[in-house]
């Protein structure tokens, strides 16, 4: 049986564990927040008998556990007995960050629920000292945006650095059945010439070689590609530094059958030379009388 990649999430309070979760599961860890540390050595054995299908583990364990954070350490020097490996990630910040953190979220300190929340904070990196020490990285989120700490994670713990950061759809859709909602980029292709208007095509989709052949023999379709790959080459690299997960990119024309379905699909073989994976749909192809045969 393999061992899973466990990464430990801890730290103070308002540090920005709840960003790191969100991180991690967007490249692919299963998460879990506020988990006992007693349970840590029987989540990672039943993730050894999963045979690979839960392979990167993200946990959090922080104060929040009340008296079963007392068993951490012990639990932690178990592991290291068991040889069940881990790595630990602590998090903290300036005591003002905190504070402010505290302030603009209008939560209580968990240390201090009625008290002040300076107060709260002194226990809390107290009563974590000793934690601290055994943390496999340390991270100081003072000044650090929500996009750069995605980085540094990603960077830490995506895996092999060819591993893609940003998952990528292309939809192509037609305008007459309304805009997709939850479109990133809408690009509108209804100028270019309209295979709609050709008989033979008519009830042909844009992944039919003839329609393809008709809307590429234009020039304006090329001029269009063109100028259109230049700007996602510019954005695809900013959005990726930006630490955005998620890119839908839609393509629309009148109906959704013809120049929406074959520009997106070239859009999908360009991005494969640029080193993106993107998946694609055609939302409103079935919403046409559609003939297939070449």
């Amino acid at each position: 049986m393999k061992d899973p990649r466990i990464v430990i999430i801890t730290g103070m309070s308002g540090a920005g564990k709840t960003q790191v979760i969100r991180a991690l599961e967007d490249i692919g860890y299963f998460c879990v927040d506020n988990l006992p540390p007693t349970f840590i050595p029987k989540f990672a054995e039943l993730c050894r008998q999963a045979e690979g299908r839960v392979d990167r583990v993200g946990l959090v364990v922080d104060i929040r556990g009340g008296e079963f954070f007392d068993d951490f350490l012990s639990v932690l020097e178990e592991m290291e007995s068991d040889s069940l490996p881990y790595e630990m990630l602590f998090l903290e910040a300036s005591e003002e960050v905190l504070i402010r953190r505290y302030k603009e979220t209008r939560r209580r300190h968990p240390l201090a629920p009625s008290g002040r929340i300076s107060d709260g904070i002194a226990a809390e990196q107290q009563r974590l000292e000793t934690v601290r020490g055994r943390a496999t990285h340390i991270l100081d989120t003072t000044d650090m945006r929500t996009a750069d700490l995605k980085q540094r994670i990603n960077e830490w713990y995506g895996g092999s650095e060819t591993e893609q950061k940003m998952s990528i759809t292309l939809l192509s859709f037609g305008f007459k059945y309304g805009l997709p909602l939850d479109a990133d980029l809408v690009f509108d292709v209804r100028f270019l010439p309209n295979p709609f208007y050709v008989p033979t095509l008519r009830k042909k989709s844009g992944e039919t070689p003839a329609v393809a052949d008709y809307i590429w023999k234009w020039p304006i379709s090329h001029q269009y590609m063109e100028k259109l790959c230049g700007l996602l080459e510019f954005l695809m690299p900013n959005f990726v530094k930006e630490g955005k997960s998620q890119l839908v990119i839609a393509v629309g024309c009148t109906g959704g059958l013809h120049r929406s379905v074959f520009i997106a699909r070239r859009l999908q073989e360009w991005l494969k030379t640029q080193g993106y994976s993107a998946s694609i749909e055609h939302r409103d192809l079935h919403k046409n009388e559609v003939d297939e045969k070449v």
